[in-house]
């Protein structure tokens, strides 16, 4: 009795092949499609970043011209704000000047520091001060503080003696009398006539003085001894002091 030998084949079925390569082919497409899908993340991702940055941008940008449009305005409006603040100081200066011209009468010298005033007491002067200090450098023009005529005027105090130095007296219509002494020079003379403002004398830091300043009486006669007190007298005009 024959016995059948049988020989397997070692070689792969069609099928099997066939199975094979389209289990490969779709291997590989998944992991092309998985590189793809990761890829096309990442460039979607690396734009949205690069989109993001530039809308920052432009928003700082936009942010930083409004803050300098606001403060240029701002720069603007303060700009205005102190010239009609000048404009309105400058005004009321004028204004004041005018109002001050019109009054009859005037402070001695400008731009001044009140020192000594009167009824004070002190080394320079044997009784109690007689009159106001005005503080001001040598040289300052000192005017005529009211309308009138000269009476007095000439070193040793124009005669009210030595502690005055270079001195002026005017008489005035109303009864009064002003004394302008410690002075450098003297512009005018006895009998002379002179207008409110007007250029008398320079002032100095002659006679009886501790430093260079313009003594002012205002006095009932035109001798020393009959002073009264010429601040409040000026305020009395309406002159601030």
């Amino acid at each position: 009795m024959s016995k059948r030998v049988s020989f397997h084949s070692h070689r792969p079925s069609a099928s099997r092949v066939r199975s094979a390569v389209v289990a490969a082919g779709l291997g590989t497409s998944m992991v092309l499609g998985v590189g793809a899908a990761f890829a096309a993340g990442t460039a979607g991702t690396t734009g949205a970043t690069s989109l993001a940055s530039t809308a920052t941008a432009d928003s700082v940008a936009q942010q930083a011209a409004a803050q300098g449009k606001a403060a240029k305005h701002a720069e603007h409006v303060a700009e205005k704000k102190a010239e009609a603040k000048k404009k309105k100081a400058q005004a009321k200066k004028k204004a004041a000047k005018k109002a001050a011209a019109k009054l009859p009468w005037e402070t001695p010298v400008s731009h001044y520091q009140l020192t000594a005033s009167f009824g004070n007491d002190g080394s320079r002067w044997a009784h109690k001060h007689s009159g106001q200090d005005f503080a001001v450098p040598i040289g300052t023009k000192v005017e005529a503080a009211h309308k009138g005529t000269i009476v007095k005027a000439g070193p040793n105090g124009g005669g009210d003696g030595p502690a005055y130095g270079n001195a002026i007296v005017i008489k005035h219509s109303n009864g009064t009398y002003s004394q302008y002494a410690h002075l450098s020079k003297i512009d005018v003379h006895i009998g002379e006539h002179v207008k409110k403002g007007e250029k008398i004398a320079l002032s100095g830091n002659t006679g009886n003085t501790s430093g260079p300043h313009l003594h002012f009486e205002i006095r009932t006669t035109p001798n020393y001894g009959s002073a009264v007190n010429p601040v409040n007298y000026l305020h009395k005009e309406g002159i601030k002091v």
